[in-house]
């Protein structure tokens, strides 16, 4: 399911009531705030985040300008008979023209506003939607007419609950909410709600250790992250795409150093390592990157790099076999490095043996620049 987006709506009733929305929405990572345009300049001082705003006497500097509010879209001015003819329509077109990344505001009163709100979603980035009631008809409606132009559809919501249901609806759901609530926990747990969706659960199986050899010295990568990470907990790491083993996090205490929750030892330079649907180097990871955080449950959360160590370190490989294939990984010989095993418990890799079980995710397909593609390969 592809990530969503939380907008906080924050353009009514006095700033201080919505500073707190948005600083909410900001310690929370929301994406987005729909404020008035003489806020803007007050949002950027709270914090770094992407900012909507209202067309308002030509008074811009947000990233996204926003048509619809105090005009046709939210039923203060009639709708024109001839949709083709409304203002709104017209001047959404006038922003797009100039480059200008646009959303439309529509408030849905009847079937004349949603056919409305069709119209403005095929010409606009984005499509913010709400009802005078909160109804699903009219929203599976534009999701399936809207489904092959470019907007996305921001959809008016009061709570959690609603996000949740409005993010499934026709299994694709909406691409993001526009949250109307002052109340900081449902601000959390909404946005909380977005990024569990946006990941899914892959599946993992257990392969059987065949072979555990002891190498010299090569180069291997740690992987400090900005994230704290738990016991059966870590990254997907493999010498071949076909198959990569759950290294698990330095979350274990050890006699002979702390736990490092934030830590993957993860291998030697030329692994693979698995980062949402695609795979990439270990050697080419930097301050800032994204990566995918997995459990021995095959949940799956992001991760932000915030520091890549690569080192000389004594090394060993680790053959296993799963289904029909053979899978290594090289790693560091140090007994703080660990596999995750079928149990879901951490085994260390001074420890590991054959016919120990580990688990490791299998892929299919080849891969060309970290895609998967059909094609024949063999990796060795």
């Amino acid at each position: 399911m592809k990530k969503k987006s939380v907008w906080i709506k924050a353009d009514e009733g006095e700033w201080e009531e919505q500073k707190e929305r948005i600083t909410t929405g900001l310690e929370s990572g929301a994406d987005c705030v729909l404020v008035n345009t003489g806020d803007v300049e007050r949002v950027r001082e709270l914090g770094n985040i992407t900012i909507a705003t209202f067309a308002h006497d030509n008074e811009f500097g947000a990233e996204i300008v926003v048509i619809g509010k105090r005009g046709e879209g939210d039923g203060t001015k009639p709708l024109p008979l001839d949709i083709s003819g409304s203002i709104d329509i017209n001047t959404a077109t006038l922003f797009t023209d100039k480059g200008n990344l646009v959303g439309g505001y529509v408030v849905i009163r009847d079937k004349l506003y949603e056919h409305f709100a069709a119209e403005m979603g095929k010409i606009c980035d984005y499509l913010l939607v709400t009802g005078t009631d909160w109804k699903i008809i009219p929203l599976e409606n534009l999701i399936a007419e809207l489904q092959n132009h470019k907007v996305k559809i921001i959809y008016g919501v009061k709570s959690a609950e609603e996000a949740k249901i409005a993010f499934q609806i026709l299994e694709t759901g909406v691409d993001g909410i526009l949250l109307d609530s002052g109340n900081p926990q449902e601000i959390k747990d909404t946005i909380k709600a977005a990024r569990d969706l946006g990941n899914e659960i892959i599946e993992l199986e257990s392969a059987i250790v065949s072979r555990v050899e002891t190498l010299g010295m090569g180069d291997r990568v740690c992987v400090d992250t900005c994230n704290l990470m738990q016991r059966g907990e870590g990254m997907l790491i493999g010498s071949q795409a076909k198959g990569m083993f759950l290294v698990n996090s330095e979350s274990d205490e050890s006699p002979y150093v702390a736990a490092r929750p934030f830590r993957v030892n993860a291998g030697a330079v030329h692994s693979y390592i698995k980062i949402g649907k695609k795979t990439h180097y270990l050697s080419e990871l930097q301050t800032g990157d994204t990566v995918t955080i997995v459990d021995s449950e095959g949940k799956q959360r992001e991760g932000i790099v915030g520091r890549v160590k690569i080192e000389s370190r004594p090394l060993m490989l680790i053959e296993a076999k799963a289904r029909d294939r053979t899978l290594t990984v090289i790693l560091q010989n140090a007994e703080t490095v660990k596999l995750v095993g079928k149990d879901g418990n951490p085994i260390s890799v001074a420890k590991l043996k054959k016919r120990d079980e580990v688990l490791v995710r299998m892929e299919e397909g080849a891969r060309h620049f970290g895609k998967s593609i059909e094609e024949t390969i063999v990796e060795k």
